[in-house]
């Protein structure tokens, strides 16, 4: 699956951990709750909202759907006040997180490439350590 590593300033890491277990679907401030009604039909105040997020196009930018996750620089052996912001999903999603966090992010930005390429190799090595442990407890 197509990775983007994202360098994030850390006075907005906050919200980026926000973002990464929001979901709008689940919000019921954005959709209400539906009203009990015998006939079947959709309430009308829910299917409203529903429309509205379909028309957003960054509605179904959703990380919490996609593994991710935030690591400080020193864990990369990088030195500075810098946080990296793991995304690992599908390239027409991951577009549109390139676009979104331009967006809403003052100092969200791609990570250069030979940071990025450390973040995953460094990320693989864990999940090979994991295979392996899990391997040990299960023979």
């Amino acid at each position: 699956m197509p990775v983007h590593v994202y360098e994030v300033d850390r006075s907005e890491v906050k919200q980026i951990e926000k973002l990464m277990k929001y979901d709008p679907y689940l919000d019921p401030n954005l959709i209400p709750k539906s009203k009990e009604d015998k006939s079947g039909k959709t309430d009308p105040a829910v299917a409203e909202a529903i429309k509205k997020l379909r028309e957003d196009r960054f509605a179904n930018v959703i990380y919490a759907r996609h593994e991710c996750e935030i690591k400080e620089g020193r864990y990369l052996g990088i030195e500075g006040e810098k946080f990296y912001f793991y995304v690992s999903a599908p390239e027409e999603f991951l577009a549109l997180s390139d676009e979104k966090l331009s967006k809403e992010f003052k100092t969200v930005k791609r990570a250069p490439p030979e940071i990025e390429q450390k973040y995953i190799k460094i990320k693989q090595e864990e999940e090979e350590k994991s295979n392996a442990g899990f391997g040990a407890i299960f023979g």
